[in-house]
């Protein structure tokens, strides 16, 4: 009895998923759309739970693939584009001497 009284309390304490507080910028690159849905595709097969409600009037989505391009669809996966480095070469620089 004591398995079961501890996972009704897991379930009865658990939040929920954890939603960005601020809205994410919207995303206009297809390349950078598919790298967000492709690391959040990642974690949803890895156990991850899923954003939105079915009952959103959305039809159910089976594959994690497509529920994290609907996640991303809807602004509810954050993310952070990093710096370009500086230690790539400078192709607008003087040419070399040969």
């Amino acid at each position: 009895m004591a398995i079961m009284d501890t996972a009704s309390e897991l379930i009865e304490q658990d939040p929920g998923p954890q939603l960005p507080s601020d809205p994410v910028p919207p995303i206009t690159s297809r390349f950078l759309f598919v790298d967000v849905a492709a690391l959040r595709a990642k974690q949803l097969r890895r156990g991850a739970r899923v954003r939105f409600l079915d009952s959103d009037g959305v039809k159910a989505h089976h594959k994690a693939e497509r529920v994290a391009m609907e996640e991303v669809r809807r602004g509810l996966v954050a993310y952070d584009v990093p710096a370009a480095k500086g230690g790539l070469a400078d192709v607008s620089g003087s040419e070399s001497e040969l």
